[in-house]
């Protein structure tokens, strides 16, 4: 079998166009959380220092669809932007969310042990 063939069979397979389309979206966040961070040249981990994170974190973020709003602030907000979420209906821009000002969007910090009083 032919590869155009193959491809042919899997694409008319029922939920095929939907499920490219999924991996589509998912290839298009990942290559944009990445570009956003190497544009602001930083390496992963130094990214996850900044937003507070371990390297791995931020690698699964960039590899995930399934992120978080909070988590996207945080980390475009790491890499100098502002996250802004609209709805474009009709020719027009509602906005849903948009993100504080970065300075004021500090990422996750860690909690230490308080003192014991004596």
């Amino acid at each position: 079998m032919s590869l155009k063939n193959w491809e042919k069979k899997v694409l008319d397979t029922p939920g095929a166009p939907e499920r490219v389309a999924e991996i589509e979206d998912e290839l298009r966040l990942a290559a944009g959380l990445t570009a956003l961070r190497e544009q602001a040249g930083l390496s992963q981990r130094e990214l996850a220092k900044r937003i507070g994170v371990s390297q791995p974190r931020v690698a699964a973020i960039e590899q995930s669809r399934n992120v978080t709003i909070d988590v996207l602030e945080h980390y475009v907000a790491a890499v100098g932007g502002t996250l802004e979420v609209s709805v474009v209906k009709a020719g027009h821009k509602i906005p849903l969310v948009t993100a504080k000002k970065a300075a004021a969007r500090p990422g996750p910090t860690k909690k230490t042990p308080r003192a014991k009083a004596g």
